[in-house]
């Protein structure tokens, strides 16, 4: 049973920086496209951050040069560090797992979600 559990949501000011974390069990992401989604009130589910296996990642604009993913293969874990955070990027933040080393084919599994909350 594949389980993505993630961490490290909270209250942050603006300018301040946060770093999820997405814990996999039964799954290994070092074979398949993992990303970062996240979602505010009232507006649609939103990619932030995808990498493939071929080592490509790609990051929404809005969030271009203050975002990074990463992973630790040991841990089987995912992370998203989050610097200069604004206002706008107070949303609940996903990590997603697909079923292909490349992206662009959907996403299988889902963690829960961590709430970020960045106050101006």
């Amino acid at each position: 049973q594949v389980q993505l559990v993630e961490s490290g949501g909270g209250s942050v000011q603006a300018g301040g920086s946060l770093r999820l974390s997405c814990a996999a069990f039964g799954y290994d992401i070092s074979n398949y496209c993992m990303a970062w989604f996240r979602q505010s009130p009232g507006k649609e589910r939103e990619g932030v951050t995808f990498i493939n296996r071929g080592g490509a990642t790609t990051y929404a604009n809005s969030v271009k040069g203050r975002f990074t993913i990463s992973e630790d293969n040991a841990k089987n874990t995912l992370y998203l560090q989050m610097n200069s955070l604004k206002p706008d990027d107070t949303a609940i933040y996903y990590c997603a797992a697909a079923r292909t080393w490349y992206c662009g084919d959907g996403f299988t599994y889902w963690g829960q979600g961590t709430q970020v909350t960045v106050s101006s």
